[in-house]
């Protein structure tokens, strides 16, 4: 399914020089915004889960940690 996306409170240098390199390109402005969001996003590398699992891990190092039976045991208490 389709998805839509609206961009807005863009500069107008930016709109002018979207619709210009649209135009060298052949497409609509809408053409060239889906193509270049296309490159950007297909350049990019997804993390794998345990790259993402190490970098919260490392964010989190440092804080305290409640154990999540002590959490269950206070949410059953409060019924």
């Amino acid at each position: 399914m389709p998805g839509h996306l609206h961009v807005r409170n863009l500069d107008d240098e930016i709109v002018a020089k979207l619709k210009r390199r649209a135009a060298r390109h052949g497409r609509s402005v809408e053409a060239e915004h889906r193509e270049i969001l296309r490159q950007a996003l297909s350049a990019e590398i997804e993390p794998d889960f345990d790259s993402l699992a190490a970098e919260l891990r490392a964010l989190t190092a440092k804080r305290r940690q409640t154990p999540s039976e002590i959490l269950l045991r206070e949410g059953r208490d409060e019924r």
